[in-house]
């Protein structure tokens, strides 16, 4: 199993400083992927830029995008955009895509909430992919490194949207709301299901929230009260008192190993904090594993 690390792109007051230490002690750590996601009406950097600088500041560690709400946005211009992000990384990197759940991102820019159907996304993953080996607008650049263009991961959780991800992706990027061993196994099995007639076995990646250290669960308090804000103060405030994984690094290290077990080919941790602490001290558990 291979263990990645989210950039803490949602936390506030970033700088580029920020951004450039974790992704270079990330690049030169433990680590076999970096990953980021996608939200507009929220302080976070832009999506698409913050992926071109992590291609840019990196040179070994695979970029995954954690996820790409393509339901929003054009295809053609995410295929080029995409495709410069997979030039700039020398084909490192890994697309996921969903449909997004914030009616208020797609109304900022002027994107049309009733839109958001896995139908479409999946139209619009075979427009980038037709794009990418040239049968559509073959004029368009960058080339792509493979010949078929990144690899998709599909942020999909019920059977139907699985069932329909497995038309034009790779495998799963899920997410376990509360770092459950359980519903990570559910969601591995549906996905195996839905890829049953695939030559080839699906990557299972999953991905939590995580806090280490006295602070760990109000460090997750304090980041998805901000995060989950959307939902509402009062709901936010109490789904962020049993999300993610506080506690110890063994804690972490055993959470892990759980996952490994349950067949996962990835998984991405979801730091609650920017204090690059919190990173040094989960790196040691990944090396611990190596």
């Amino acid at each position: 199993m291979k263990i990645g690390m989210t950039l803490p792109v949602m936390e506030p007051g970033l700088t580029r400083k920020d951004l450039e230490v974790w992704t270079k002690q990330i690049d030169s750590g433990p680590w076999s992927h970096i990953a980021l996601g996608e939200r507009v009406l929220f302080s976070n950097p832009e999506f698409i830029s913050t992926l071109s600088a992590v291609a840019a500041w990196t040179s070994r560690v695979e970029i995954i995008a954690t996820i790409s709400v393509l339901t929003m946005h054009d295809p053609v211009l995410s295929a080029k955009q995409f495709a410069t992000i997979d030039m700039l990384s020398e084909g490192r990197f890994t697309l996921g895509v969903g449909v997004g759940g914030r009616e208020e991102d797609y109304q900022a820019i002027g994107s049309d909430w009733s839109k958001r159907r896995w139908g479409l996304l999946a139209e619009k993953v075979k427009v980038m992919q037709s794009i990418w080996v040239k049968e559509l607008h073959p004029e368009l650049g960058p080339e792509v490194f493979s010949s078929k263009g990144p690899e998709i991961l599909a942020g999909a959780v019920g059977p139907k949207a699985m069932s329909m991800a497995a038309d034009f992706a790779d495998g799963l990027a899920g997410f376990s709301f509360n770092a459950d061993i359980e519903e990570i196994k559910d969601s591995f099995q549906r996905v195996m299901e839905a890829f049953a007639s695939r030559n080839t076995p699906p990557r299972l990646v999953t991905s939590f929230w995580f806090g280490l250290g006295e602070t760990a669960r109000e460090d997750i308090q304090i980041h998805l009260s901000r995060y989950l804000g959307w939902m509402g103060e009062d709901l936010a405030s109490e789904l962020s008192k049993t999300a993610g994984l506080a506690g110890t690094e063994r804690d972490l290290k055993d959470f892990l190993l759980a996952i490994k077990d349950a067949g996962a080919t990835d998984v991405l941790l979801v730091p609650t904090s920017k204090n690059i602490n919190q990173l040094l001290a989960a790196e040691e558990i990944v090396a611990s594993m190596a």
